[in-house]
């Protein structure tokens, strides 16, 4: 009897051990699935003027979620101590890659800023990785320190330490949003894991004063700043990306315009496919498309704090906590800027916006989520 209750047992875990969570794996694909298509119907008038097939950034959108799948199941399947022990090679790799865009050849700009790096026709945006890996070590880190995270010398410094090596390389390119998210995720993270609130509120005193500085340091950050109260008044250039957002969500009404019969896309609306293309999903598929991208990021979420909540591996816990926030805070942060809530701020929208660096540690994100969330479902 006993043996018959240990087989039950193992053949569970070995079942519990292969399944993937269809409440996150769902959603995932409806978003990358609803990506593909308004990729191409944000993008196609661009390609075909730039490149002579509308089909270009298709092409490369589906095969970045070919790679995002496979990067799903890799990291769903290998077992987490094997993801812990990658913590220390990725956060290095990740600090050599921002390096790299300044000291190598490699380094690529665009639109004044040097935030990628090009091999060939392929192009790597280094502040992706670094999200990633930073996350990775937090998690890493406070789970060792855990009995010791409200000592300043133990559970705050070293982590900022880090941090801040990932500050200044961003800053250089310079990247001023994805640094002020990277400071959001490593702040909550701290929070969550139960460093000292005197510790993480006493270094704000000087942090922002000097992001501040930093903001109004640059007349194109004052503009982008001025732009955001009165998008109207400066409509010929800060304002008009924002404006054309607006237009675009005012247009799409409750059921949108229809797939592919978007205005604002046909060069008025600049980025359509990458940053601003939840205003091309509001103008084809009007608020119930909206609605409904909102509520598949809802669920993802709900489900990633769920799975932090009930894993026992304190580790785990931290890695689905890191891994939730940092996907809720990008996308609150996109919607927001499309929407004219928050100052632009080229930041992609997790599953759906254009780019390959962007959807490949988005869904091997997801990956770690159902890894984790398949320990504790063994654990119960």
């Amino acid at each position: 009897m006993k043996n018959i209750k240990n087989n039950k047992s193992a053949s569970t875990v070995r079942e519990t051990s292969k399944h993937y969570d269809v409440r996150l794996l769902f959603p995932v694909l409806f978003l990358v699935g609803i990506g593909i298509v308004m990729v191409y119907s944000a993008s196609s008038a661009i390609a075909l003027k730039k490149f002579g097939v509308d089909y270009y950034f298709l092409k490369k959108q589906a095969f970045a979620s070919l790679l995002g799948i496979i990067a799903l199941v890799f990291f769903r399947r290998v077992p987490l101590k094997f993801i812990r022990s990658l913590t220390y090679p990725l956060l290095i790799l990740s600090l050599v890659c921002l390096a790299a865009i300044h000291i190598s050849d490699f380094g690529f700009s665009a639109g004044g800023s040097t935030r990628w790096l090009r091999f060939g026709s392929l192009n790597f945006q280094p502040s992706e990785f670094a999200r990633f890996a930073l996350v990775l070590y937090l998690a890493y880190s406070m789970s060792k320190k855990k009995d010791e995270l409200k000592d300043f010398y133990i559970g705050f410094l070293p982590h900022v330490i880090v941090l801040g090596a990932f500050t200044a390389l961003i800053l250089l390119q310079p990247d001023f949003g994805s640094a002020v998210i990277l400071w959001c995720i490593a702040w909550i993270m701290l929070f969550v894991g139960g460093v000292r609130i005197t510790h993480l509120i006493a270094p704000l005193l000087i942090i922002l004063p000097v992001a501040c500085f930093y903001m109004v340091n640059a007349e194109y950050r004052i503009k982008r700043i001025m732009s955001f109260w009165d998008p109207w008044q400066y409509q010929t250039d800060e304002g008009y990306q924002i404006i054309h957002s607006l237009m675009a969500f005012g247009t799409g009404g409750i059921w949108g315009t229809g797939i592919g019969k978007g205005y604002q896309k046909l060069f008025y609306l600049p980025e359509p496919h990458t940053d601003f293309i939840f205003s091309v999903i509001a103008e084809e598929l009007g608020l119930v498309g909206v609605l409904f991208v909102i509520g598949l990021y809802s669920l993802i979420l709900w489900i990633g704090i769920s799975i932090a909540r009930n894993t026992e591996d304190s580790f785990g816990s931290f890695l689905a906590i890191g891994i939730t926030v940092a996907l809720g805070l990008q996308s609150c942060v996109n919607m927001g800027v499309v929407l004219g809530l928050l100052p632009t701020k080229g930041l992609t929208l997790p599953f759906l916006s254009y780019g390959g660096t962007s959807l490949l540690f988005s869904m091997a994100s997801i990956g770690i989520l159902m890894n984790i969330g398949a320990m504790s479902s063994k654990v119960k």
